[in-house]
């Protein structure tokens, strides 16, 4: 599963970032936040839910919205053992 972190500036594209370097970077950090980018489907992201939550860790997802416009947001995930 491929998924795209946030952008850092509206014009950029986002980069994309397989589970298994998300994985490396869970098992580095015991918390973790991350952002990932509205191009990203809830289906998958409901699925990186459950890929946590199936290893034992808390999974906690919202949006964050950063203006006005309805495709001004993106996904907040924290992760922890």
């Amino acid at each position: 599963m491929d998924l795209k972190f946030a952008r850092k500036e509206i014009e950029d594209k986002p980069q994309t970032v397989e589970l298994a370097k998300i994985e490396a970077m869970v098992e580095k950090d015991s918390d973790l936040i991350l952002y990932f980018d509205r191009e990203n489907s809830h289906k998958d992201l409901l699925e990186l839910q459950d890929h946590f939550e199936a290893m034992g860790k808390s999974f906690y997802m919202s949006e964050a919205r950063f203006g006005l416009s309805d495709n001004e947001y993106l996904y907040q995930v924290h992760i922890v053992n």
